[in-house]
């Protein structure tokens, strides 16, 4: 399967597939930042649709951030794995600190990407959200119980590339998971790109300023 060339051909190619959807409208895409905000915008453009973010935090493992052992999206949306229920290998004095952590950084987040704009409403909208890969899961699936609190009729979640993992974890949860590729040897998000840089929260706000 051919690699992206960056976040943007790869919001290209998914715009091109969620065309052919015949989502029912009205139609609101939303971008978790940072890396689904550039993929979301592209979408948003050949839908003719609004574009705004959906924040959300991986729960990284204390020991390796990375890894992803729950998430929190905007609302108090928590998702937990199996390490952050009872009887997991976590304290629950450790899974707290973690999460109260990750909420600083969210709420730190929606004031600098809000910038004073009120968000978007969901109610009877169908919601498309987009990441620019889903390797657990975690944190679409953190995504789309924040979009369904907010009140979309509809949630769809979509991006460039995912696992089957991801998938399966979130078929039950959302009307339909778009995905451009889902390889049987996923490894990584960013294998799945030539230009995969981080991006800044500043790079955020300009897509959205020059979005709207």
């Amino acid at each position: 399967m051919k690699r992206f060339s960056d976040r943007s051909a790869a919001g290209k190619k998914l715009g091109a597939m969620l065309l052919q959807k015949n989502l029912s409208r009205p139609v609101i895409v939303l971008g978790l930042p940072r890396g689904g905000v550039p993929v979301a915008s592209e979408v948003a453009r050949m839908l003719g649709a609004p574009l705004d973010v959906l924040v959300v935090r991986k729960i990284g493992h204390p020991g390796q951030s990375e890894f992803a052992i729950g998430a929190i999206a905007t609302g108090g949306v928590l998702v937990s794995g199996p390490l952050m229920r009872s009887g997991g290998m976590l304290d629950e004095q450790t899974v707290a600190a973690a999460v109260q952590r990750e909420r600083t950084e969210l709420e730190r987040r929606e004031s600098v990407y809000r910038a004073g704009r009120v968000p978007l409403s969901l109610t009877h909208q169908t919601v498309v959200l987009i990441d620019d890969g889903l390797a657990t899961g975690s944190t679409m699936l953190a995504a789309v119980k924040a979009a369904r609190r907010l009140g979309a009729a509809h949630v769809i979640c979509a991006a460039p590339v995912g696992s089957a993992e991801a998938q399966q974890r979130l078929d039950p949860q959302c009307d339909e998971v778009v995905l451009a590729h889902r390889p049987d040897d996923f490894a990584s998000i960013a294998e799945w790109y030539d230009n995969f840089p981080q991006l800044e929260d500043f790079e955020v706000q300009r897509i959205l300023a020059a979005y709207s």
